[in-house]
């Protein structure tokens, strides 16, 4: 999941007589690690000498020559690939020259095995650590093939603010990230803004009731994943489904009211 931080911004919004209560989504929530998990799907492919296609699980794929210098990546991004030995590779990417994700990539003896010690870089500068064990879906060699992660644990922690916004939208407010989506249940797009955000990200998004919302994160239009949040009927526990796009496997973020 590492296309981690995108899953941040979800919102909502109440209407009509729902106005007269208070909104069940508005307050302080914080990510309960043990009742969360995350799947991640990569796929690594040739493409030419020492160089190498990467798609990351948004469909959006990136070339890279394996030299461990910063090259273009997506949305606006520099990846950088460095071969550590013949079984390990170190992959960070940055944004504005700061580093977003460091991952360190180690094959198991039997190459049917790929383990990555990742860490997510906040822009307050505190740090996401997640260890993946991915396993080898059909023919490939070394680093190259279709990876599935096989281990699901959250073991990092962050909360989200969820305010009012205006007369009828909520403000989803990352303090870790320093980012805010301000959003209203009209089915448009709008923009959030945060310093680790690509240009043109944001979000639309439909409430289906009191208690639950459904959501689309895109880039220029392009959609990166859909959320579906729902609030428990004792108000305590938010939990949001996340799909990202060409991924099959959902990830499921737990959170409890503070």
């Amino acid at each position: 999941m590492k296309r981690t931080l995108l899953w941040l911004l979800a919102v909502g919004t109440i209407q009509g007589a729902l106005w007269a209560a208070p909104d069940p989504f508005v307050g302080k929530w914080k990510l309960d690690p043990s009742r969360s998990k995350l799947t991640d799907e990569m796929k690594v492919e040739p493409a030419g000498d020492n160089r190498y296609t990467f798609d990351f699980g948004s469909g959006n794929t990136e070339t890279i020559v394996v030299d461990g210098t910063d090259q273009p990546g997506i949305f606006e991004t520099t990846l950088a690939v460095s071969a550590e030995g013949p079984s390990k590779w170190k992959v960070v990417r940055k944004k504005d020259g700061h580093v977003q994700v460091t991952g360190i990539w180690t094959l198991s003896p039997d190459g049917r095995t790929l383990t990555d010690e990742f860490t997510g870089h906040r822009a307050d500068g505190s740090v996401t650590s997640l260890h993946y064990v991915y396993e080898r879906t059909g023919d490939g060699s070394g680093f190259v093939g279709t990876w599935d992660s096989t281990t699901e644990q959250v073991n990092s922690t962050y909360e989200i603010e969820i305010a009012p916004f205006e007369e009828d939208g909520l403000s989803f407010i990352t303090p870790s990230q320093k980012t805010t989506q301000n959003l209203k249940f009209d089915g448009k797009d709008y923009p959030a803004s945060g310093p680790n955000l690509p240009e043109g990200f944001g979000m639309s998004g439909r409430r289906a009731d009191e208690r639950t919302v459904d959501l689309t994160s895109s880039i220029r239009g392009k959609v990166l994943s859909t959320q579906h949040v729902e609030v428990s009927p004792d108000l305590k526990t938010l939990t949001m489904t996340v799909r990202p796009a060409g991924s099959g496997k959902p990830n499921v973020l737990v959170f409890d009211r503070e």
